[in-house]
């Protein structure tokens, strides 16, 4: 008997998450330190150069003032000034101022840092932060005084952060788009040698999850993860545990219905010669036949019984080895098993009409166990079904083949077609039915075509008109 696949139930996370997820915080982590870091190196680094330059044009600019009898010069040619203020990304100005903060050269708008930054600017350049036409700008200014004249100048030079905002971005990206690209593929593969890693769990699953219901064999071993090992080898015994616990309990059914053959066969016995008996002396029949007979159909049933438990033990056993099986043509087979209950129709008037095909229809099959299949669904059919009863044969494309039994009874409601191949059940208060029916021919047949490799599935109204069962077969 197959169970149903039980709904997956997912108590946890996996075991890639569970080890990505930290590794993804560690990195999220670091590389949240990486931009700031970054950040603030290209900050810093742009800085010093820019700051450099300026500091190196504010000096070079102070060593071009002359003094004269008429006060500073700033001692620059048209190219040199041009040349000073022009660049292509970020706007620049210059001017000499006195002490006070008077232009005395250059842009008189570029603004003036305070008297205490020139005051301290003469003995090396200093820088300050303004604003130059409603733009940000760093600035250096540089002081210096006449050597014969009481007299001091200060140079200042200014430039737009443009250039410096440009840099910053290119040095930020230089870092971070490596740590993250770095970082993708160190993730990508991690996380591709942690799933071919886990693969060899993942190919255990999927044997287990091909194999047959009987199919008790131990899982492999081989490229299991060495911790998933206990794991698999705890599996095998908890399989070798169930297997045994089945074996013992399909021993159990075959001896006990083996051993109650022998004394229901003894009942019969004596019941047939006590009714002998009774009818020697001439006792009232009238008396004593009713029971004789209730008797005798109990002990039919009870012989009826006795045989299918055996069967359905001997088919869970038998059948479990493919080598039994062969393919073949099975419409001899369904002939012949079809004969006996086409008299015992015939005795009821019924009738049983086999439509087959005049070539071979080739099948997978056993052939006394097909035949048991048979059997138990034309006893079906007979016992609960119409007058009519038929079966049909037919080759499927691909290979394999179909055998259809239907009948023209009432069938049963479409709720209990999930119960009928059910052990022991027929229908509603099957307890006072008295059919003869032992509730086991059904779970036969469904056990034994599953073990053929193939199907059985079960039809009634309205789709059809009684009870049709279809059975599949494999080539």
């Amino acid at each position: 008997m197959t169970l149903p696949p039980p709904e997956r139930q997912v108590t946890g996370p996996s075991v890639r998450r569970a080890l990505l997820r930290p590794l993804l915080w560690s990195w999220g982590v670091g590389l949240l330190a990486a931009v700031i870091g970054a950040y603030w190196l290209a900050r810093s680094s742009a800085n010093q150069a820019f700051d450099r330059g300026l500091q190196d044009e504010v000096s070079a600019l102070a060593a071009k003032v002359t003094w004269s009898d008429r006060g500073p010069l700033l001692d620059l040619s048209r190219q040199a000034m041009e040349l000073v203020t022009w660049d292509r990304d970020d706007r620049n100005g210059f001017a000499m101022v006195d002490i006070e903060g008077n232009a005395l050269a250059g842009d008189a708008h570029v603004p003036v840092p305070g008297a205490k930054l020139r005051q301290a600017s003469f003995a090396q350049p200093r820088l300050f932060d303004a604003e130059f036409e409603g733009e940000p700008v760093r600035g250096a200014v540089f002081s210096l005084s006449s050597p014969m004249l009481d007299r001091s100048v200060s140079v200042i030079v200014v430039e737009t952060k443009n250039k410096r905002v440009v840099l910053m971005r290119d040095l930020q990206l230089s870092i971070v788009l490596p740590a993250l690209a770095l970082g993708s593929l160190t993730f990508a593969m991690i996380g591709w040698g942690i799933r071919r890693g886990l693969q060899p769990l993942r190919d255990v699953a999927t044997e287990v999850a091909l194999r047959d219901s009987q199919d008790w064999r131990p899982l492999p071993l081989h490229d299991v993860p060495r911790e998933a090992v206990p794991l698999i080898e705890r599996i095998n015994s908890l399989l070798a545990d169930v297997e045994q616990s089945i074996q013992l309990q399909r021993r159990f059914v075959a001896d006990a219905a083996h051993q109650l053959r022998t004394p229901v066969a003894g009942i019969r016995v004596l019941a047939q010669n006590l009714a002998q008996e009774l009818a020697a002396h001439r006792q009232d029949e009238s008396a004593w036949r009713p029971l004789l007979a209730q008797l005798e159909r109990s002990t039919d049933r009870m012989s009826r019984l006795i045989g299918q438990l055996l069967s359905l033990a001997r088919s869970e056993s038998a059948l479990s080895i493919d080598a039994e099986h062969e393919t073949m043509d099975i419409v001899p087979l369904l002939r012949d098993s079809a004969e006996p209950l086409v008299v015992r129709a015939l005795r009821e008037g019924r009738s049983i009409a086999l439509e087959a095909p005049n070539m071979p229809v080739m099948a997978r099959a056993h052939p006394l166990w097909l035949g048991e299949v048979v059997n138990n669904l034309l006893d079906n059919a007979l016992r609960y079904g119409g007058p009519q009863v038929t079966v049909r044969v037919a080759a499927l494309e691909g290979g394999g083949a179909e055998v259809v039994v239907e009948d023209d009874g009432p069938g049963v409601p479409p709720e209990q077609l999930a119960q009928l191949f059910e052990p022991f059940w027929r229908g509603e208060r099957a307890d006072l039915r008295n059919d003869g029916g032992t509730g086991l021919g059904l779970t036969i047949a469904r056990e034994v075509v599953q073990r053929l490799g193939g199907g059985i599935v079960a039809d009634t109204r309205p789709q059809f008109q009684g009870l049709r069962f279809t059975i599949t077969l494999a080539a």
